[in-house]
């Protein structure tokens, strides 16, 4: 069953401008959070001490707050991990102790208050480490840019690849600046999140860049706007399901997967959302304004083979 009966005629060029004056405002706030607020970053970038506890009664985290608070480990963040009788809790680096020593402070202090939890797991990463996975990080964010760069270069056209560079970008730091504006926990898995949204939007863009570049075949005559019009309504269903069903799935992970994977499938979502847009209005939208035209895509052939806009 198709989506459409026929392929839409929506004049998505038409509103490009704005569009591109939206996506400009867009851009420059979250640079100006990233730069004023900046990420706040968990325990695998800034280093830290990561406790798992397990109970055999559902607990109240306010309790468990303000147990730690008595033993003076104040600092500790305090979440659940899944139920109500599983919690994380989670301490700044101290230099002057190892993670056994905290972890045992811990259990010491919340053993004095109701329930006696079970130790389940303790991970530390040292501020050191932290830095360097941040700077790995982001040199893998880099250096995926620049492989899509050289890919879609070598396939299309540098046009092409401009285009699909900024998409990609654009969708990255939106959702980097998403994250700064509400002061939600960046680590590993948001990054695995964030390289995956530019995979997404790669992926979405070359759908529409490989239908723009047959529709500049087929459409010899026709101004460069109305192919690349053309071709956006011809994948317009595929986007809309394939969109439409990654959501589904990651709304299913954001309200019932629990804390663990919230801020992973918060990221994701942002990321499907401004990548659906990017690829119809941003990556799309640019062609025209790089001066994407016939003779960078067609072969020298006669001007009788010229077929019209259907």
């Amino acid at each position: 069953m198709q989506l459409f009966a026929t392929n839409p005629n929506i004049d998505f060029m038409r509103v490009r401008r704005p569009a591109g004056i939206f996506s400009i405002l867009l851009l420059v706030a979250s640079i100006v959070l990233l730069a004023t607020r900046g990420l706040n970053p968990g325990i695998d970038f800034k280093g830290g001490v990561l406790v798992e506890l397990g109970y055999e009664q559902p607990v109240e985290l306010s309790s468990v707050r303000q147990a730690l608070s008595d033993a003076q480990l104040g600092s500790a963040s305090v979440q659940y991990f899944g139920t109500q009788t599983d919690v994380l809790v989670r301490m700044a680096p101290d230099e002057t102790a190892d993670a056994a020593a905290i972890s045992d402070r811990i259990l010491a202090a919340l053993r004095t208050v109701g329930q006696s939890p079970e130790m389940r797991r303790v991970e530390f990463v040292g501020a050191a480490v932290g830095d360097e996975l941040a700077i790995d990080g982001a040199l893998a964010a880099l250096f995926a840019l620049i492989g899509i760069l050289i890919y879609v270069a070598f396939r299309f056209e540098w046009k092409f690849a401009v285009g699909a560079i900024a998409a990609t970008s654009h969708d990255a730091i939106i959702v980097l600046g998403w994250f700064s504006l509400l002061g939600l926990e960046f680590d590993l898995t948001v990054l695995a999140a964030v390289l995956a949204t530019i995979g997404y939007s790669l992926n979405d863009t070359i759908v529409v860049y490989d239908r723009v570049r047959e529709r500049f075949l087929d459409l010899r005559r026709s101004e460069p706007v109305e192919v690349i019009n053309s071709a956006v309504n011809q994948t317009l269903a595929r986007t809309i399901v394939t969109s439409g069903t990654t959501l589904f799935v990651l709304l299913a992970l954001f309200f019932l997967g629990g804390t663990v994977v919230h801020n992973f499938s918060t990221a994701l979502i942002v990321g499907i959302l401004v990548g659906t847009y990017s690829s119809i209005f941003v990556a799309s939208g640019l062609l025209p304004m790089l001066g994407v035209k016939h003779e960078d895509l067609l072969p020298p052939q006669d001007e009788d083979e010229v077929d019209e806009l259907p």
